[in-house]
This record gives structure tokens, sequence and C-alpha cells, in this order.
């Protein structure tokens, strides 16, 4: 009777973790390129009562209860929504956007691509990190990536303003002027992962633990890549990837997450009933 105690006490606490991770998915469902996770149960160290013996036999044990092996994150794709907002980037397939915090320095990144200009011309997310890319007219210098007219090649005139912008599926971005001419001011990099189950989630869509997560370049010095390449998917401009969240699916698994995490309930009353017609049995 202890024994299905520990067993249904460790059956609440794994069930009521695994009701905290469908929440989260749940209240998650409209969250830009959020990414569902996903509760792996395993049984407990068992109690071995009787070994098999060299000549045959059986090993009688009986499971301790159950145990938290892994809370998966699900990187599959999100739906894809247009939205006609150039600086909305999704990327299909692959891949994540890089981005860097201008103060202390520290490199994330992120499949939410509802970026903005801010007031110094720099491609930032929403919290005012800046998007890492080819930021010369060469494509060869990684850094923030900047919208703007102020670094222009000789072969374009020199006073025309720029009148509006575009970035391509290879996340080329190309700067339009006033009097009809153009050029590629940068490119949106990218970045993948060997095992993005590696990657921390930090909030406002963000991951961290790159180098863990086996970049592409190597943990010591990871490289990002331009889309289409090494695996990464195509950049779409003037949309944003939805979350993954699948509503049926998550309530299907919150009905029979309540329905087990009642059963375990369930026990223990059942086991102090027990306990307590043994306690009668002095009388």
């Amino acid at each position: 009777m202890i024994r299905s105690l520990t067993s249904a006490v460790s059956g609440i606490q794994q069930f009521q973790q695994e009701l905290d991770v469908i929440g989260n998915n749940i209240a998650n469902v409209n969250t830009i390129a959020f990414k569902s996770a996903r509760t792996d149960l395993a049984d407990s160290f068992s109690q071995t009562l009787s070994a098999a013996g060299a000549s045959g036999g059986t090993t009688d044990q009986i499971g301790l209860g159950v145990t938290t092996a892994a809370i998966t994150n699900q990187y599959t794709q999100g739906a894809i929504t247009r939205t006609g907002v150039t600086t909305d980037l999704a990327v299909a397939g692959n891949g994540f956007f890089v981005v860097k915090d201008p103060v202390s320095g520290e490199t994330f990144v992120t499949r939410a691509g509802n970026f903005q200009i801010d007031q110094d011309g720099y491609l930032v997310t929403n919290g005012g990190l800046r998007v890492q890319g080819y930021n010369d007219l060469a494509l060869s210098n990684v850094g923030d990536i900047e919208i703007d007219a102020a670094v222009r090649p000789d072969t374009v005139s020199q006073t025309a303003t720029m009148s509006s912008y575009s970035i391509d599926s290879l996340g080329k971005v190309t700067v339009q002027l006033s009097d009809g001419s153009d050029y590629v001011r940068g490119q949106v990099l990218m970045q993948d992962f060997s095992n993005p189950q590696a990657l921390i989630k930090q909030g406002n869509n963000l991951y961290s633990g790159i180098g863990a997560a086996g970049p592409l370049g190597g943990s010591s010095s990871p490289t990002a890549a331009a889309s289409g390449t090494n695996g990464l998917g195509q950049i779409q401009s003037g949309a944003l990837e939805l979350s993954n969240v699948d509503l049926s699916n998550e309530f299907s698994n919150l009905i029979q997450t309540e329905r087990a995490f009642q059963a375990n309930a369930r026990i223990i009353t059942t086991s102090d009933e027990m306990m307590q017609e043994l306690v009668n049995l002095k009388h």
C-alpha cells in the first residue's frame, strides 16, 4: 500500500507538470512562430522482489511510479500567413533568424520574423534586438542589418533618396532610389542546428544556448548562412509564421491527462481507505 501511495504521488506530480505544458501550449496558440512542447514520460525505478536464477524462472519487480523523461519542443512548420508588411519575414523550412542585443552583445535565434525598422535604420525585433546578416555592399561583413541609403555603390546617384525597399527569398535587401535605380544593401542570414532540443527558451520568442545546439560552423564559431543553402528554408517577405499549436490535439491531451490525474488521485484515496481498515483491526 505504501508503494501504491508513492506511485500515485509521482503520477500526480508528473501529470500536473504535463497539464502545465499543455496549458502553456494553448496559451500561445496565437503567438507568432511559437513551437509547442510535449511531455515524454518514463517509468521510474522498480523494486526487485526476486531475481531469475541461472536455471530459469522470472524476475519479479514492482514499479515505483512515473517520471518525466523530457519536455520536447516540436519544431514543426507553422502555417504561413500573408501580412503585406515588407519587414515581416517568415521561414518556409528549417532555420532561425539570428538577432543580437546591441547593449549586452548577446546573440539569440528566433523563428518570429515580425521585425521593424528603428529610428536609426536597423532591422530589429519588437524588443529592439538587431537582425544579423551581411551589412555591406559586398555581402561579406556580418553584423547589424541596416535598411537605408547611407551606403550605396558609386554606380548609382549619390543624391537620390530611398523611396522603398524589398527583401527577396534569399534574404537580400534591395533599396530602390527616387531616380528609379536600385542596389543590394545587405542580406538577412539564418542559422540552423543539429540538436535544436538543446536550445533554451528565453521568452519574447527568443532562444539561447546556440553553442550547445550544434550550430552551422560549429559551437566555437557559429556561422550564419543564406537561406536556401546548408539545408535552410526560404525567406518569405510580407508574411509571418503562425504558432504550430494544434488545438484539437491539445484538448485531446488535456482530457487524457486530466483523467490520468484523477485516476492517480483515486489510488491515493483507495490506499488511504485500506490503511484505515488496517488501523481499525486493533479494535
